[in-house]
Parts: C-alpha cells; sequence; structure tokens
C-alpha cells in the first residue's frame, strides 16, 4: 500500500533506491544534523524505509523505522530533497512510519533530532529524564545499536548527541 498525495506518494523502499537515500542524506551528514552511515548499512537496513518519490519516479525523501524493543522504535534518517521542503514530505513520511509502528504492536516512537518543532508538530515530546523499566533497561544495554544507546542516554554516544533533542511520542 502506499500513501498518495499532490505530486508524490509513500512507498517501501528497494535496494533499488539505496543510492539515493543516501545522495538525500549527506547534505544532513554534512551540516552534521545526521550522522553519517556506511553503504553496506543502508542495505541492511532498507526494509525499515519508506521513500517518497514523485509522480515520474524521483525519490525525494526517506525515514525508516527501527524496531527497539516489544513497545518502542526509532524514527532514523528522515530526510527530504531541499527542493521539497515545506510541501508535506516528511509529515507524509513519517505518518507512514507511524501507520508501520501501529501495524507492528508499537506504542512509542523515539527520535533524537534537532528539528524540535517539526517533531512537536506531530505530537512528539522532548523525554527530558525519562528512563525504562530497570528490567528492561538492564536488556536495552545489551544492544550494540547506537540508536538504542541514544535512547538510554548513555554516555558513550554523548560525543554524537551534543545538541540534540530525545523526543518520544504515544501513539
Amino acid at each position: 500500500m502506499s500513501l498518495v498525495s499532490t505530486g508524490f506518494r509513500i512507498r517501501r523502499a528497494r535496494t533499488s533506491d539505496v543510492t539515493r537515500i543516501r545522495e538525500l542524506v549527506e547534505p544532513l551528514v554534512q551540516r552534521r544534523i545526521l550522522l553519517g552511515k556506511e553503504q553496506v548499512v543502508f542495505y541492511e537496513s532498507v526494509q525499515e524505509f519508506r521513500v517518497a518519490e514523485t509522480d515520474d519516479g524521483e525519490l525525494i525523501g526517506c525515514g525508516a523505522l527501527h524496531v527497539m524493543w516489544s513497545d518502542l522504535a526509532e524514527v532514523r534518517t528522515l530526510a527530504v530533497s531541499d527542493e521539497w521542503l515545506g510541501k508535506g514530505i516528511g509529515r507524509a513520511l513519517l505518518g507512514r512510519l507511524e501507520e508501520d509502528a501501529r501495524e507492528l504492536g508499537l506504542s512509542r516512537l523515539f527520535c533524537l533530532t534537532f528539528e524540535v518543532g517539526f517533531f512537536e508538530r506531530n505530537g512528539f515530546v522532548d523525554m527530558g529524564d525519562e528512563t525504562v523499566d530497570p528490567a528492561v533497561y538492564a536488556e536495552l544495554v545489551r544492544s550494540h545499536d547506537e540508536g538504542v544507546a541514544e535512547f538510554l542516554d548513555l554516555a558513550r554516544v554523548k560525543p554524537n548527541t551534543l545538541g540534540n533533542t530525545r523526543m518520544l511520542k504515544q501513539l
């Protein structure tokens, strides 16, 4: 199923989209808004991605949903082409990721972002010092995933998270 809107649609990413996803993300990596990833990481996680595509097939945005726990996922790598900013692409991508989260039975979404206003307008709140149940924390802390470390606010990820806000949305 794809979400159709004026001039674009949202669909599941394919391996053939990885090169363009990297191109969309790279300006944000250069501006230190997103962390860079190796190409292999995009291929490994391509099933987590949704892309926004124009009616003529141009990829203009992307975003990923990464499951972290039974009720929790992270919105990752949300990026929109500069030419398409302000046209509802990011909101449509986020909406599709939320729909995916609900289908998976998740009830909370996490993001680490500089784009606080965008996420606030879409129902996210600063999670401050919120913690998880100690038993869940003990399991999550075993993960090698950087997003989990960011969610837990672990010291080892502090240099990469400076200036970002940890935000959460209840679905």
